[in-house]
């Protein structure tokens, strides 16, 4: 547990507060640097395509030099790109550094799931995968009222400095502590892999799964890594301080929910009951709380906003449903192509929503127009309920064999 689990925890508890820090230093940002929606969207996003460009190489390097080597190796980049992006002085330095982030960490949570594939029972996937998101959520509790708490010390120039610090000691922890299996298989040669991939993307199993998992977490990630904050300010009506503060309880939710959601799929699935059919049911939930968001019931915003970060941790379970009916050697490969696809549409998704709330006039009091928010965020819950059909209806589940 100390040796592995930990120095891999530490690794995503750094990748989510990445993703998230700009909810809550967007003004800043816009103040100081001069951004409208549109490049706000863009420079946040900037951190999603770096990601998913690099996980299909990255699905390689995993099963063929292992986890430790290939997340040390990475985590140098996001400690550079943080220190470029606390020293810009223009929207081109910030989304270069932004985009070395996410190139950085674009490991952290794939490279755990390749180690716990080795070290821990296919049964207990789930739950530990849980806990691996928890420390992800508890990355996103830092990102949201200690961040704020920050900037009355320092300025986000300073916080994205004491970042960078701390990824190179991250860095070191997993390089220097993590141990090697000793039972890991030779490498196998490169056309190999490239045929393992193959596999993967011929899989009826992984389309049946793949729509509805990554058009969820796709929305997840989009809106709260960014949006949620602008949403309470600009929709909601509260101030910086209140802002935060909500970002804290769904981050703190979403903890209780990775946990929850991994608990649930293994006791459930003694008693027969798949991991797959409790993803959805949790990603069912997770839409109905988007659909208040849609409709902008603003009398109830902290429950509303505590459930989708509860159930918004749902389209994370099936990867380890995925991984339990795929060989073990393909886990690398299996779950960076599902987090090729869920990044890309965050990609897409966070960047999309900015030019569609840019498309209003900014409100009165100088904010985004609710009704850009409204129908940005109406158009990612209706892909949800389509990717849903489509899992209901395509029914076919086979794994290509050799």
């Amino acid at each position: 547990m100390l040796r592995v689990f930990v120095p891999f925890a530490l690794g995503y508890f750094l990748s989510y507060l990445y993703r998230v820090v700009n909810a809550v230093i967007a003004p800043d940002l816009v103040r100081d640097v001069g951004l409208d929606a549109n490049q706000l969207g863009m420079l946040t996003s900037a951190y999603f395509i770096t990601f998913a460009a690099f996980q299909l190489p990255l699905g390689i390097l995993l099963d063929r030099y292992g986890p430790r080597r290939t997340e040390a190796g990475l985590l140098l980049f996001a400690a550079l790109g943080a220190a470029v992006f606390g020293l810009a002085e223009s929207p081109a330095g910030l989304i270069i550094g932004r985009l070395l982030i996410g190139f950085g960490v674009s490991a952290c949570l794939m490279a755990a799931f390749k180690a716990f594939v080795t070290w821990y029972p296919a049964q207990k996937l789930p739950l530990i995968n849980g806990c691996q998101m928890a420390a992800g959520g508890l990355g996103a509790l830092a990102g949201t009222v200690p961040v704020e708490a920050a900037l009355h010390v320092t300025d986000w120039r300073g916080v994205f400095l004491v970042l960078s610090g701390l990824t190179l000691v991250v860095a070191a922890s997993i390089f220097f502590v993590v141990p090697e299996h000793e039972n890991r298989p030779a490498p196998s040669r490169f056309g190999e892999q490239l045929r393992g991939i193959g596999r993967i993307f011929t899989s009826s199993l992984f389309w049946r799964v793949a729509p509805l998992t990554v058009m969820s977490q796709a929305s997840f990630l989009s809106i709260q890594s960014l949006w949620s904050g602008p949403w309470l300010r600009d929709v909601a009506g509260l101030d910086r301080a209140a802002a935060a503060n909500q970002l804290f309880l769904i981050a703190l939710a979403m903890i209780l929910g990775f946990l929850f959601m991994g608990w649930a799929a293994e006791r459930l699935s003694r008693r027969g009951i798949q991991p797959l059919s409790v993803a959805t049911a949790g990603m069912i939930l997770f839409m109905l709380a988007q659909t208040a968001i849609v409709a902008q019931w603003t009398a109830a915003t902290s429950v509303i906003w505590i459930v989708f970060g509860f159930f918004g941790t749902s389209g994370i379970v099936p990867y380890a449903a995925l991984s339990q009916q795929f060989p073990a050697d393909l886990a690398g490969r299996l779950n960076t192509g599902l987090n090729l696809l869920v990044f890309v549409i965050a990609f897409a998704s966070q960047w999309g929503i900015g030019a569609i709330i840019n498309q209003w006039p900014p409100a009165a009091g100088g904010g985004y127009h609710p009704v850009g928010y409204q129908v940005a965020f109406g158009i990612m819950l209706a892909l949800q309920l389509l990717s849903l059909c489509w899992f209901v209806i395509y029914r076919r589940t086979g794994v290509p064999q050799d």
